[in-house]
């Protein structure tokens, strides 16, 4: 009954915490921006007997049922699409880095962690020193639409701009059209929230000053949702605000293929914007938003499905789950025993690690040994189980043997297929 009663409140807690963490809005800056052991203890006795404990691995390429439950973790908005044609060729080496340090962070850098930041950091500085386009003001390049990936201070907008711009699941662009349009130069920061809903546009007034920063001054906003036939304006006076309304913006970096832009405000802040962004961050904007999955993974797979002579290694590191192709169970425990929540940590020497956190201070973890069965494929045997909190252990009568095929890794992302032909993606933490 204790055990019963056990799981019964970290599974409340549990999806309370994931409707929490589904509700979390992130922030944009707009008056500058591009719109911007254990301890002995005595064992609980649980154990896993379901007949679905042990996976028969289905290696065949099956088409992924998008009719099927799915959960997902909200991931960063940076992952997200511009074009629906992307190549990574577009970007050089020193550009990829930077795109690279992106994964994974939330909120287009308001829930970056300290290493994120500073890799983010370090490969701007980078890109900066290289230069680019020179007098890129001049070029045609920056003409068009922008897409926000990451700015290093979310949260300086006005409540209505942290409501609208926050929402993960919203897109936000920036148009610069400086001299296409005849004698009307003009930055807008644009916040879509779907093709479906619309959308909320920021215009200002702009000039160039030199060949690096354009002056720019708000005058107008307006929301255009799709179920009004009429424009709702937006709820700030711009001519009552002065030199608040006011503002620059320098681009520090453009590329030479002008799909890549680094600008800085007269806030202080970065941003990150990209014209065109490359197939990996198309999956993840799509699962951010959580819609047609599962067909976002089928086609990303045939465009990057490794070649026979090709094999697939679990990679070191804290891999989170973001996303997978069922529906938790009603055990959370079956769930964190079958991967199906929390991270995977892969250690060197065939050691791997499953990680949950259940409330504060308290996760779940069950640790094991992998070995390669064949190309891309692993066996599993989880053989160490228990409740950790603090300095204390509860140890669990818990086993569990997987197999696992990796459909799709690099230094970021990995795509896998485990127990019960789910299909997984995770993020590389560090």
């Amino acid at each position: 009954n204790k055990t019963e009663s056990f799981n019964h409140k970290t599974k409340a807690f549990t999806k309370t915490a994931a409707t929490m963490a589904s509700l979390r809005f992130y922030t944009v800056e707009m008056s500058s921006s591009p719109c911007l052991r254990p301890c002995p203890s005595s064992p609980i006795s649980l154990s896993l007997s379901s007949p679905r404990s042990h996976l028969l691995l289905n290696t065949t390429n099956k088409r992924l049922d998008s009719s099927r439950n799915c959960r997902a973790l909200r991931i960063s908005s940076s992952s997200s699409t511009v074009t629906d044609q992307t190549q990574q060729s577009s970007f050089n080496d020193a550009e990829m880095k930077l795109i690279d340090a992106l994964i994974g962070i939330q909120g287009r850098g308001k829930s970056a962690s300290p290493k994120q930041l500073k890799d983010v950091e370090s490969a701007v500085k980078v890109l900066e020193s290289l230069e680019g386009i020179p007098n890129p003001t001049d070029s045609e390049l920056i003409e068009g639409r922008w897409q926000l990936m990451f700015t290093t201070r979310p949260g300086t907008a006005s409540p209505i701009q942290r409501t609208f711009t926050g929402v993960d699941v919203f897109t936000v662009f920036q148009d610069v059209y400086l001299k296409t349009t005849n004698d009307d130069p003009r930055v807008s920061n644009i916040v879509k929230f779907s093709d479906f809903i619309g959308e909320l546009k920021v215009e200002a007034v702009a000039s160039i000053k030199d060949g690096k920063r354009v002056l720019f001054r708000f005058d107008r906003a307006a929301f255009a949702l799709k179920f009004l036939p009429f424009k709702v304006p937006y709820p700030v006076p711009f001519r009552l605000l002065g030199d608040e309304a006011k503002g620059w913006l320098d681009t520090t970096y453009l590329s030479p293929s002008g799909n890549l832009r680094i600008s800085r405000g007269n806030k202080g802040t970065t941003f990150v914007l990209q014209k065109e962004t490359v197939p990996r961050q198309k999956l993840l904007a799509t699962i951010s938003q959580d819609k047609g999955v599962a067909e976002a993974i089928e086609e990303f797979l045939a465009k990057n499905s490794n070649s026979a002579e090709d094999d697939y290694e679990l990679l070191e590191g804290s891999w989170q789950m973001i996303w997978s192709s069922q529906m938790f169970t009603d055990s959370w425990l079956e769930n964190a025993a079958n991967g199906l929540m929390g991270r995977q940590i892969i250690e060197k020497d065939g050691r791997i690690k499953f990680e949950v956190n259940i409330i504060p201070a308290f996760r779940f973890s069950m640790k094991g040994r992998f070995l390669k069965s064949g190309d891309s494929t692993y066996e599993l045997k989880m053989n160490d189980s228990a409740i950790i909190g603090g300095p204390f252990g509860y140890p669990i009568e818990l086993t569990n043997n997987l197999d696992l095929q990796i459909l799709y890794t690099d230094e970021k992302m990995r795509i896998s297929r485990g127990f019960d032909n789910i299909i997984f993606v995770h993020i590389r933490e560090n």
